[in-house]
């Protein structure tokens, strides 16, 4: 018999056990509680320590399975989305997806799929994942083609949710980010997903770029619109990216927010106001040169976090314990931490936490 035990332990949705552990015949979970109190209750039992946490895995909330996996990117954002995501461009899709999960660290994800290209057939109907998988709508285009791609849309939304299967992962919508729709295809695709009743995921203040290109169109995101022949009136001006979402309404449908570095604190709060989440990447937001969230704002206006790798190319890996790891390593609080990663993560993604009971299988849990 063995008691497992670690600093913070989680066993339910109640949340972090301050010095929690388990008992185990090496098959089973025979009893949970304090580790004080299994110790003295078992002397016999030898003790294995984990050093930072015990229980269920933890979810990774965001991530692009379709890029594929490394070389890592460091470097600006705009940059990266020119040398390492455009020209995968053509590549992108099943094969890449199904390589760059045989490298995830979690069973449970949250998936952007930019193509209907067989990948969320595959998500739906064989994945060996539960959580969502998110279509991503992406463009910019004259007002008839946008009413022809929507309606596109809508078809592939109604075909791919028969897929759907009991344990499996459930069908989402990713408008990719504020600058990259327009208004009205922005607005369509949040209208479509709280018509079908599917969560959504939205890239928003991600990078000192998009900032820059809100406020005054400066920066390489305004120069490449400029080089597409785009019109600069294309979006409104003078606003933050959270600014522009809430007078839009989308935030109204509560989506999850991905990244959210490039904020001010009003922008939290209204992010709070209207019951919308947040998925930060950190090792990516570093490695793209945008810096880390404001933790301390979003904990102040009790914004609920959750943990993802984004995809390989800007994380460097497929597994949320490594954005844990780089956090710890910068101080922040591991309790916090670690309930972003394991309760957060789900509850973003819909994916209830288990309650850990005793007779269930050792499996059940992880030790870190």
């Amino acid at each position: 018999m063995e008691v497992w035990s670690a600093p913070y332990a989680i066993f339910g949705p109640e949340g972090v056990v301050p010095e929690g552990a388990l008992l185990t015949d090496g098959r089973r979970i025979l009893a949970l509680g304090r580790r004080d109190a299994l110790l003295k209750e078992h002397p016999n039992a030898r003790e294995r320590r984990f050093s930072t946490y015990l229980g269920p895995d933890a979810a990774n909330a965001h991530t692009h399975l379709d890029l594929g996996l490394g070389p890592v990117f460091r470097g600006p954002f705009m940059e990266f989305v020119f040398k390492a995501v455009f020209p995968r461009n053509e590549a992108r899709g099943l094969g890449l997806a199904k390589e760059a999960a045989a490298t995830a660290g979690q069973k449970i994800l949250g998936d952007i799929v930019a193509k209907d290209d067989g990948t969320l057939e595959w998500w739906l109907l064989e994945a060996p994942f539960t959580g969502v998988a998110y279509l991503e709508v992406l463009g910019i285009m004259p007002p008839e083609a946008e009413r022809e791609y929507l309606e596109k849309l809508r078809a592939t939304v109604r075909r791919l949710k028969k897929l759907e299967r009991p344990g499996g992962a459930r069908l989402g919508l990713s408008p990719h980010a504020p600058y990259s729709l327009t208004p009205s295809l922005m607005r369509g695709a949040v209208a479509l997903a709280r018509e079908e009743g599917l969560p959504l995921q939205i890239h928003a203040a991600e990078s000192p770029e998009e900032l820059a290109y809100f406020q005054d169109r400066t920066g390489a995101i305004a120069e490449f619109h400029q080089r597409k022949g785009l019109p600069r009136d294309l979006h409104p001006t003078g606003l933050t990216s959270i600014e522009y979402l809430a007078e839009l309404g989308v935030l109204e449908a509560r989506p999850l927010l991905i990244h959210g570095v490039q904020v001010s604190e009003a922008d939290v709060r209204t992010i709070a106001d209207h019951g919308a989440r947040l998925v930060s990447c950190p090792r990516s937001n570093l490695n793209l040169k945008a810096g880390l969230p404001p933790y301390a704002l979003y904990r102040k206006h009790r914004v609920p976090l959750a943990l993802g790798t984004d995809s390989a190319l800007s994380g460097g890996s497929l597994d949320v314990w490594d954005e844990v790891r780089l956090l710890l390593g910068r101080g922040l609080p591991a309790a916090e931490v670690l309930a972003w990663a394991v309760l957060g993560s789900r509850e973003a993604l819909g994916v209830p936490l288990p309650e850990l009971q005793p007779g269930e299988p050792l499996d059940a849990v992880v030790g870190w």
